[in-house]
């Protein structure tokens, strides 16, 4: 079983058991999560598609870890002109732990 859900303007496919990370959700480390945007719902035989969210579907998940990802550098530059900007940037998460899909 497996389902789409989406959280921070991103798409996930989910099972249960799976370790997601996503955009940073409020909570701390061991809260349940319900992510109740839900696309699509696959069982071994049955496909559920939204329209654009299935009623009542929701995804459960416990926050395993909040954190800061690697850091990027943004560098600008314009040649000739003695133009340079370096900017780095660490973007913040959340670690899901899927613990069911309840349709």
């Amino acid at each position: 079983m497996f389902a789409i859900v989406q959280t921070g303007g991103k798409q996930y496919r989910v099972a249960p058991g799976d370790i997601l990370r996503v955009e940073r959700l409020p909570g701390d480390r061991g809260d349940e999560v319900l992510i109740e945007q839900v696309l699509l719902v696959a069982d071994d035989d049955a496909i559920q598609v939204g329209q654009p969210l299935i009623e009542g579907a929701r995804v459960v998940g416990e926050i395993v870890q909040q954190g800061k990802a690697k850091k990027i550098i943004v560098f600008k530059k314009k040649r000739r002109k003695k133009y340079r900007r370096k900017q780095g940037h660490r973007q913040l998460y959340t670690a899901l732990q899927i613990k069911e899909i309840v349709t």
